[in-house]
């Protein structure tokens, strides 16, 4: 593990500007980078730095270890354990190089450069600024590591320090979980008649475990008022849009905010050809007026360079604006949008390419900015020609046009909606002017679906739709429902069972469509046209219900039997003495019950008489013996569901 210092530093002269505040504050804004030092690229390693810069040893192909520095693109394969490993430089230069430093175990200067006379300006502030960073892994050294920690010192060739201040120390860098760039700058500012400085960094870290680093892209900065610059007077419009081949004429302002006590003002241009930044001869008011000629494409810049007026020539002395922009845009490309034909009531769909937005317009059209452009329902109205602008986000613009054909769909003539008995047959028709050809759907139950008049024959009730295609290409459709009678079902109900006198609801019903009700022989009903009329017969019947279907298309029956049961009369005394009058007990109507039981009981609950039928009365006998006059019970069951009968019956001697 390399022992750790403080970091090492390098050359000056990189650029990255930002504001912070110090001791001698910038107040305004900040310039070009008048010096630039960012080591350079190449493969390999890069050079030794001359001896006057640092005192520390150089490597040449390796990793430097305490007191020792390189110049290398990265740090792969140096102290894995305890070092970051760096891929690429500061700025992602390809191959780019930076200064790899392990510090020595002894605090102290280990850089020193003097810039070239004449490459500051006198009475001027600049930005000393620097990109470090802490190689050490916060793992490293227990978590103890030694961190970096440099003071930058600006100082006058006769050793004056110009960089008073807190800004002057960077503090200590702290180790990061991955390669982490940090920018520390400080602000000096140089007498009269002084145009070089010296730059020293001093190492203010302990020895030990830790303090290594990288240096990259160390700049010179000039600090000035901010300068804000824009088209009409509005430091908020810093672009505008000329479409190519236009000429343009536009106004741009500058504003300054304070720093300068005599400032003087030089305008530049790029014109993005290569030469960079350049004066505009002439330009040195606060306002520039450009007369923009019919141009070729590309992006045209100005800015407004700010100095004291004695160091306005220097382009080291400038602080500058913002960049403001004219880009010379092309107009937009919109392919040919071809000829559309479409059916009358179908959607139209017209669709422009090219640019950003749309604009159309056209037959009963009023602008709009849709795009595609959909009309939902199409009508002869909307044929002809289309127009649409097409404007580029540059606000360019270029005309479009599409031609529109609105044509007619077949007007069908269909027959009306039929009614047909089940497998029974129907022509349904279809005329259309102009018709190159009829379809018709479902194709089940029909002859020919292709033609215009096919025979239908269809199992149910069914809704054909015919399709038919003009000439023209456009096609439209008509429907026709063929109803279809269905051969009903009948059910004239239960059978029923009644005592003579009564009278029963029949429960006739059908399912279909039933045209008519009828019931046969319409005697002893008191309505044969319902299918619930009530019956009241005398004697056992048989009713038949015919239901007629709609159209007459069907007819069918089915029969109920009503059994009319006699009155069955019990009688409550007998004499069976053999005078010829009440000698038996005779249940009237109950012979007609052939199924039927009864059963007599003495008052003790013994059965003293039982029979099924009754083709012979009870004469008041037991085993052949008669019995005694009394009282006796009697239960009948006529087993027709009818309930039982019960009562008392008395026995007179």
């Amino acid at each position: 593990m390399p022992s750790i210092k403080l970091k090492v530093l390098i050359f000056l002269f990189t650029l990255f500007a930002a504001l912070q505040t110090h001791a001698q504050e910038c107040k305004g804004g900040l310039g070009d980078a008048v010096i630039n030092q960012d080591f350079g690229s190449g493969t390999g390693f890069g050079a030794r730095l001359p001896s006057t810069v640092t005192s520390y040893n150089y490597v040449a192909d390796g990793c430097p270890t305490d007191g020792n520095y390189t110049i290398a693109r990265g740090t792969s394969g140096c102290f894995s354990s305890t070092w970051h490993t760096v891929l690429q430089d500061h700025t992602g230069n390809p191959n780019g190089y930076m200064m790899v430093i392990n510090a020595s175990d002894n605090p102290g200067q280990f850089f020193e450069q003097k810039t070239t006379i004449g490459a500051l300006c006198p009475n001027t502030t600049y930005e000393f600024a620097a990109w470090i960073m802490n190689l050490i892994l916060p793992s490293a050294c227990g978590g103890s590591s030694s961190q970096p920690n440099i003071t930058f010192r600006i100082e006058a060739p006769d050793g004056r320090l110009l960089n008073p201040g807190a800004d002057a120390n960077t503090g200590n860098i702290q180790p990061t979980a991955s390669p982490t760039w940090i920018r520390k700058s400080t602000f000096f500012t140089t007498p009269p008649g002084i145009s070089e400085v010296v730059v020293r960094m001093v190492n203010n870290a302990p020895g030990g475990c830790g303090n290594d680093l990288l240096l990259d892209d160390i700049t010179f900065r000039a600090c000035g008022p901010v300068v804000q610059a824009g088209f009409a007077g509005t430091a908020a419009v810093t672009s505008q849009n000329v479409c190519e081949g236009q000429p343009a004429s536009y106004d741009i302002t500058a504003t300054q905010g304070e720093g300068y006590t005599n400032p003087a003002y030089q305008w530049q241009r790029n014109f993005n050809n290569g030469a960079g930044w350049v004066d505009i001869p002439g330009a040195t008011s606060n306002s520039l007026h450009v007369e923009f000629p019919a141009s070729q494409l590309g992006q045209y810049q100005y800015r407004q360079g700010v100095a004291e007026s004695s160091n306005i020539s220097s382009l080291n002395c400038r602080v500058y604006s913002n960049p403001v922009t004219l880009e010379v845009t092309s107009y937009p490309t919109v392919p040919a949008i071809p000829p559309t034909a479409v059916c009358e009531s179908d959607v139209l769909t017209l669709t422009a390419t090219g640019g950003v937005t749309y604009s159309w317009t056209g037959p009963g059209l009023t602008a709009t900015s849709q795009n595609p452009l959909i009309i939902p329902n199409a009508t002869a109205e909307q044929a002809g020609r289309y127009t649409v602008t097409v404007t580029s986000a540059a606000g360019c613009q270029t005309i479009g046009q599409a031609d529109v054909t609105v044509n007619p769909k077949p007007v069908i003539t269909i027959s009306p909606a039929q009614t047909i008995c089940k497998s029974a047959s129907t022509t349904l028709t279809a005329n259309a002017p102009g018709a190159a050809s009829y379809s018709w759907l479902p194709s089940a139950g029909l002859s020919n679906p292709n033609v215009a008049n096919p025979v239908a024959s269809p199992d149910a009730t069914t809704t054909y739709t015919v399709t038919v295609v003009g000439t023209n290409g456009c096609s439209n459709t008509a429907q026709v429902e063929v109803k279809v009678i269905d051969r009903p079902t009948v059910n004239a109900g239960s059978d029923k069972k009644i005592f003579v006198e009564q009278s029963v609801k029949l429960e006739g019903s059908a399912e279909g469509e039933i045209l008519q009700y009828r019931w046969s022989p319409a005697d002893y009903l008191d309505d044969p046209t319902s299918p619930t009329p009530t019956a009241t017969p005398p004697d056992d019947i048989t009713y038949t219900l015919t239901v007629t279907s709609v159209n007459n298309c069907f007819m069918v029956s089915d029969d109920v039997f009503v059994r009319v049961y006699k009155k069955v009369v019990v009688p409550n005394t007998f004499t069976p003495n053999a005078d010829g009058t009440n000698d038996t007990w005779n249940v009237e109507a109950l012979e007609t019950y052939a199924n039927s039981t009864i059963g007599i009981y003495n008052k003790n609950g013994q059965q003293v008489f039982n029979q099924i039928g009754y083709a012979k009365p009870w004469t008041g006998t037991y085993k052949g013996k008669q019995l005694p006059a009394g009282t006796y019970y009697y239960i009948i069951d006529l087993k027709n569901g009818a309930p039982l009968l019960k009562g008392w019956v008395l026995l007179v001697r």
